[in-house]
Formats: structure tokens, C-alpha cells, sequence
């Protein structure tokens, strides 16, 4: 199993799209392994978009996502990274297919209302950013029978 962060951005918790989002994940088999509301703070923005920091864009990016509370989550399941970085679509809303999340709900270049780490390290350094080990939930979901076939299982080493 793979764990990845999600953060449900200001504009998307402020146009109300937090449940719509979530469910989208849920739907498509995938387990909420930890999930809060929260003011990112100005330490958890730099730490959160460190790679950026001699970017133009990144002043944007800090006082983009502490401008208002988001919505934070470790997604698990096999292949959750590939899977949830799919979901969301390309990162510029005009350019997402229909379909993604940034597909059906983003219209715009900065206000793309979802973050979700690109790779296993990522996932690594981003979680800990805005969860405590104990805030995240080990547990079975009944219907993990119906998710992934005991053959694709075996194949993906699960």
C-alpha cells in the first residue's frame, strides 16, 4: 500500500467542493488514512514548497495557500500516488481534461484548488509537513475484497 498527500486548497474549500473531492477519491477505492481542517502556517507553506523557493511564482504560492483554511489528507492504496495525481488532472485548470478534479472544477491558471505529492519521496517529506504519525489511521476497509481482484493483488505485490 501507498500513501500520498492531498491538500484540498483555500478556493476549493471556499467554493464548498471539499465533499465532492473527497467522495472522488473514496469512489474510486481508495482509503482516507487521515484527514483535517487547517490554517496552513507560513512555516508549513516554505517547508511544504521548499523545491520552489527560488521561483517567481513562489511568494504566490505561500500567500496562495495560507490565504484561507484548506483541508489536508493522507490517501492510501495501491498505486494511490499514480492514481490520485491522474484524479487531479494537469496543474493549470484550462488545460485538465474533463473528468479530473482541475478538469470539472478549475477554471483558472492560479487557482487550481488541489495539491497531491508527485512521487513516494514526496509523499515521504510532505506528510509528515502536516500530520503526526498517530494521526494517521491503519485500518481495513470491509470492502477492500471488491477493490482489487486476488490476481491483480499478487501482480502489484500486495
Amino acid at each position: 500500500m501507498e500513501r500520498t498527500l492531498v491538500i484540498i486548497k483555500p478556493d476549493g474549500v471556499q467554493r464548498q467542493l471539499v465533499g465532492q473531492i473527497i467522495s472522488r477519491f473514496e469512489n474510486k477505492g481508495l482509503k482516507i488514512a487521515g484527514l483535517k481542517m487547517l490554517q496552513v502556517t507560513k512555516a508549513q507553506a516554505q517547508k511544504l514548497y521548499e523545491a520552489h523557493k527560488k521561483k517567481n511564482f513562489y511568494a504566490g504560492l505561500l500567500k496562495f495557500i495560507t490565504a484561507g483554511p484548506v483541508v489536508s489528507l493522507v490517501i492510501e492504496g495501491v498505486q494511490a500516488i499514480a492514481i490520485c495525481r491522474k484524479m487531479l488532472g494537469a496543474t493549470f485548470g484550462p488545460d485538465a481534461d474533463p473528468g479530473t478534479i482541475r478538469g470539472d472544477f478549475a477554471a483558472s491558471i492560479s487557482y487550481n484548488l488541489i495539491h497531491a505529492s508527485d512521487s513516494a519521496e514526496s509523499a515521504g517529506y510532505e506528510i509528515p509537513i502536516f500530520f503526526h504519525p498517530e494521526e494517521i489511521i491503519s485500518y481495513q476497509l470491509n470492502d477492500s475484497k471488491w477493490i482489487y481482484h486476488p490476481e491483480e493483488e499478487k501482480e502489484l505485490g500486495v
